[in-house]
């Protein structure tokens, strides 16, 4: 299969950015394109073009298709597992950091429906209890499907989405309600903030104790991967904790962030001292003089370098190995732990923006500081201006390494370009980063991105089977329905027959012979006495017109007094007639003609009872 971009089908990303701003071009392509296709074929449509065209002229098709792109599987107490530990091993250790008085600040990313963010809830609820939850813990419980939203703030879930994974001792505790519908505990709801939250475009809530986001970044390409994950660290507060999905991890190393428990997928954003103290002993170790015989360097060399100022800096040893760099040089330099020690004439810093190298032996000779103004530098695409000032670090008359410091003095160069600050793009610098173990990342972003798929594909095959146990609900309901409509259909079809087999016993029982004509006086009934008196059997005079039979009865003298039935209802119309029986005797008949009605009182027929005598 070829991996060139369908251009149509970029097109259609492009226009969903531009219209309804959510740019799925940062997420996998083939997941995006497979959901698409599945609304595609919903809809009997077969290209892009022609979806696109649906898009503009149907508005609500987006809602529709961003319900089916965001995949909204998810559960409470998912990986059980998992959140057993966090409530073990990692809440306590939030709660003791934090005085009484400090709010907890967590934040659920990508929270769908909010069985993840009233999850966190109850987990800090059974740590310290509803009341003091209540009053310190805020859960800001973000999404960007906003239906998915709706449904969570009502906090409102079946007893199905309860029964999969949440213990019924929980149930019975945080929820209210009966077998059809269950609302989450109305108190600790308050301490849930729901809200919009675009992880690609919005900015990061910040000083958080917990971040939450499982199973989210799986949909996004590696280079949005980076960028969220990136925003997330620095979210946390020195000492905070990040909890990730089980398809998930951190993809490339950062020096700010712990492994705490790599199965369940969590981290630890490591305090500042913490991260100053895992590179101070490499930086002594490279600061070391010959001869020293393994001694280190005086603590007050430490001291200098923990001292400087926030701009980007570096130090470099007297033999010339990169001892230190800073959060703002790495982040300026793509500069990582692995180039710790290195020759800075290996790493391109030492010759861009400006020649350090000869600066730093005019500095280690002359043990004088010196100045370069107006250094220019691109940096994030932006043209931006440095003053790199390089300091000598002296101990009694030695020379020991220097200190390059790089003010950023974009300001007072040119003072407009601070309207067009922003932020570096990260993910150039995290690939510049994996230059001497890229085969061995590929390979992990390969199996990564394969356990991404499969667990994309286990959720969409768990949203189907939840529809399709919706559309089963629904036919039994609806086969219930009809059996009772059968059941009732049955009964009075019986009730009907033993009627008419009641009513076929009285008109056989009968010594007068009965006729029944409709409003047409086409024959309906037509009794046993009938028979034997006229000669003509029920199948033979059933549905004829009754002044057509030819039987010894003159039935044109009883037309009139059955028209009159039939217009004029009231009394019975008697008459005595001379008729001829099927044996050929002569009789005298006495006819009485009624008219017969429906339940609604109209005129449906008329009856003809007749006694033959003779």
């Amino acid at each position: 299969m070829s991996n060139e971009p369908d251009p149509r089908f970029e097109e259609l990303l492009e226009y969903l950015a531009n219209t309804r701003g959510l740019d799925f071009t940062a997420y996998k392509r083939s997941t995006v394109m497979r959901r698409t296709r599945v609304r595609m074929e919903n809809l009997h449509i077969d290209s892009f073009d022609a979806y696109k065209d649906r898009l503009e002229a149907d508005p609500g098709e987006f809602g529709r298709l961003l319900d089916t792109l965001l995949i909204n599987v998810t559960a409470f107490y998912r990986d059980p597992d998992a959140w057993e530990y966090l409530q073990r091993e990692v809440v306590p250790k939030i709660i003791e950091s934090r005085a009484p008085s400090d709010a907890i600040r967590v934040w659920s990313a990508g929270c769908s429906s909010g069985e993840e963010a009233f999850t966190l809830a109850m987990v800090f609820a059974e740590a310290m209890g509803v009341d003091e939850t209540v009053r310190r813990l805020k859960i800001y419980a973000t999404d960007v499907d906003e239906d998915a939203l709706s449904t969570a703030r009502h906090a409102t879930y079946d007893a199905r989405q309860l029964a999969e994974t949440l213990p019924a001792e929980l149930r019975e505790k945080y929820f209210i309600g009966n077998n059809e519908a269950f609302n989450f505990h109305p108190d600790l709801r308050r301490a849930v903030i729901f809200g919009r939250h675009d992880l690609l475009r919005d900015a990061p809530i910040s000083r958080l104790d917990l971040l939450c986001c499982r199973n989210t970044l799986m949909y996004f390409n590696a280079e949005s991967q980076q960028r969220v994950l990136q925003n997330f660290i620095f979210a946390l507060r020195d000492g905070g904790y990040l909890f990730l999905g089980k398809a998930e991890t951190m993809m490339t190393g950062h020096m700010e962030v712990e492994a705490m428990a790599p199965k369940y997928r969590i981290f630890r954003k490591a305090p500042g001292e913490s991260r100053r103290n895992r590179v101070l002993p490499a930086l002594a170790d490279a600061m070391r003089m010959p001869g020293d015989q393994g001694s280190t360097m005086d603590s007050r060399i430490a001291d200098i370098m923990l001292d400087i100022d926030p701009d980007a800096q570096v130090v470099v040893t007297a033999r010339g190995g990169l001892a230190f760099a800073n959060q703002k040089a790495r982040e300026l330099f793509g500069l990582g732990a692995r180039d710790l020690g290195r020759p800075i004439q290996d790493l391109e810093f030492s010759y861009r923006p400006i020649e350090l190298r000869s600066i730093l032996e005019r500095v280690s000779r002359e043990m004088q500081p010196t100045n370069i103004d107006n250094v220019a530098m691109q940096s994030g695409g932006e043209h931006r201006w440095y003053r790199v000032v390089v300091l000598p670090l002296v101990e009694e008359r030695t020379f020991l390494g220097a200190k390059i410091v790089f003010k950023d003095v974009t300001a007072h160069v040119e003072t407009e370009s601070e309207l067009e600050r922003s932020r570096a793009e990260l993910s150039t610098v995290f690939e510049e980063l994996q230059s001497t173990n890229e085969e061995l990342e590929t390979t992990n972003e390969e199996l990564q991105s394969t356990v991404e798929e499969l667990e994309t594909t286990n959720e969409e095959l768990q949203s189907t089977n939840e529809e399709l146990e919706t559309m089963n609900e629904e036919i039994q309901s609806s086969n219930d329905e009809l059996e009772s409509l059968n059941t009732d259909l049955n009964e009075k079809a019986q009730a009907l027959d033993t009627t008419k087999e009641f009513l076929e016993s009285i008109l056989a029982s009968l010594l007068s012979a009965v006729i029944v004509v409709d409003s047409e006086m086409r024959v309906e009934i037509w009794n046993h006495a009938a028979r034997d008196q006229w000669g003509l059997r029920e199948e033979e005079a059933k549905g004829r017109y009754l002044p057509s039979l030819d039987i010894g009865l003159p039935v044109e003298q009883l037309i009139h007094a059955i028209r009159q039935a039939l217009t004029e209802p009231g009394e019975p119309h008697q008459l005595t007639v001379s008729a001829i029986n099927r044996r050929g005797r002569e009789v005298e008949c006495r006819v009485g003609v009624t008219a017969r009605r429906h339940a609604s009182e109209d005129v449906a027929g008329a009856i003809i009872a007749i006694d033959a005598n003779g």
